[in-house]
């Protein structure tokens, strides 16, 4: 194949419509729902590659941890940041801490949804982020556990800023396995 001819069929591809690829249906045990109060983002959780964090953010989401609590942390072009019951970061659930599960198998991009950790790696407990941009510096660094597969227009909207400079932070109103919703 020429140069030509692949520049002809990528720029075909590119006309194409939003959600002409069919995309098989994501099992509702590994499909996450997080609404806002801007609309519902769907995040598709990856149980092969963090296992632990998975279940624990399935654990937490089916106690009711996550609703109404803050993003408390949101870096334009970088990333929002939620999951601390006290908004200020510094804390997570009742639960023990989760050890790394880092990968390369996937990259931090627009979208992915990671595990907030402090300096030590097995840290993670119930925070979160998810990317507004891609962040290659985090890369083996931080363990990701579910990719936005619908509403990323949601979470561009979360109010920016932290810690002082976040005056009425945007919440989570409810967060849900599909499996679970009826």
């Amino acid at each position: 194949m020429n140069r030509r001819t692949l520049l002809t069929g990528l720029a075909a591809v590119a006309t194409l419509p939003a959600g002409a690829f069919a995309q098989a249906p994501i099992d509702p045990e590994n499909l996450l729902y997080i609404d806002l109060k801007q609309g519902r983002v769907e995040i598709q959780m990856f149980p092969d590659l963090a296992p632990k964090h998975v279940e624990r953010v399935k654990i937490l989401a089916r106690k009711g941890f996550y609703n109404n609590t803050p993003f408390h942390r949101v870096i334009e072009s970088f990333m929002a940041q939620g999951g601390d019951p006290t908004g200020t970061g510094l804390h997570g659930s009742d639960l023990p801490d989760l050890p790394a599960e880092f990968t390369n198998k996937r990259h931090f991009l627009r979208g992915t949804v990671g595990a907030a950790r402090t300096a030590l790696p097995n840290t993670a407990n119930s925070q979160f982020f998810i990317m507004f941009a891609p962040g290659v510096s985090l890369d083996g660094q931080y363990t990701i556990w579910g990719q936005v597969v619908k509403g990323m227009e949601f979470v561009d909207a979360i109010k920016r800023g932290e810690g002082s400079s976040l005056k009425d932070p945007d919440r989570i109103v409810k967060m849900q396995v599909a499996a679970d919703v009826k």
